[in-house]
C-alpha cells in the first residue's frame, strides 16, 4: 500500500472572516474555491508546511493555530488535513500569487456564496465550530491528538469528486 501524502489546507481567519481562494488552474478546477495550502514535504511538520504554503501562495506571514479534527481523502495517496491559521502582526495583506486569481474574505453568512471544490466542502464545514469561537483556539483535545474523523457521507462525497490536483500540483 502507498504511503499517505498529507496536503494541508489553511482556514485563515481574520476579524471574523474566512479567506477563500479561487483556483486559476488546472482548467477543470479553475473558477472554484478552496482553502489555500499544499503538500507537506518530506521531513516537514504539517504546521510548518502550512506556513510555507500560505507564504508562497498568498505572500503572508502566518501561524497555524489549531488542527481541525478530521481528514478528507483526495485522489490516492493524498489526504487533506486542515488547520486554522492567523495572520501575524506586520504581515502583508493576502494576494493571489500562485495557483489562484482571486481571494475573498467571507463572513459566516457568506460562507456558501462561493463554489467550493467538492473535496473542500466537508473541510470547510468542519471549520465552522472553530470559526465560531473567533480565535480558532479551543480545548485542543481532538485537534492535538488528530482523533476527529469525517463522517461517512462527507468521506464518500469527497472521495467521489476528488481528483487529487490539490495535492499533486503543489511543489
Amino acid at each position: 500500500m502507498d504511503e499517505t501524502i498529507v496536503v494541508v489546507g489553511g482556514a485563515l481567519l481574520s476579524d471574523g472572516r474566512l479567506l477563500a481562494a479561487r483556483r486559476s488552474a488546472p482548467p477543470e478546477l479553475a473558477g472554484r474555491w478552496e482553502l489555500p495550502g499544499g503538500k507537506v514535504e518530506a521531513g516537514e511538520a504539517p504546521e510548518a508546511a502550512l506556513v510555507r504554503e500560505l507564504r508562497e501562495e498568498l505572500g503572508v506571514v502566518t501561524e497555524a493555530v489549531e488542527r481541525v479534527p478530521g481528514e478528507w481523502p483526495l485522489r490516492a495517496p493524498y489526504v487533506l488535513r486542515v488547520w486554522t491559521a492567523r495572520l501575524l502582526p506586520g504581515s502583508d495583506d493576502p494576494e493571489p500569487l500562485e495557483d489562484h486569481d482571486e481571494l475573498r474574505w467571507l463572513t459566516p453568512d457568506e460562507i456558501w456564496d462561493v463554489d467550493w471544490l467538492d473535496q473542500d466542502v466537508p473541510a470547510v464545514r468542519a471549520t465552522l465550530p472553530h470559526w465560531a469561537t473567533g480565535t480558532g483556539t479551543g480545548t485542543g483535545t481532538e485537534a492535538e491528538t488528530g482523533t476527529g474523523t469525517a463522517t461517512e457521507a462527507e468521506t464518500a462525497s469527497a472521495s467521489a469528486s476528488a481528483d487529487g490536483h490539490r495535492g499533486e500540483r503543489r511543489p
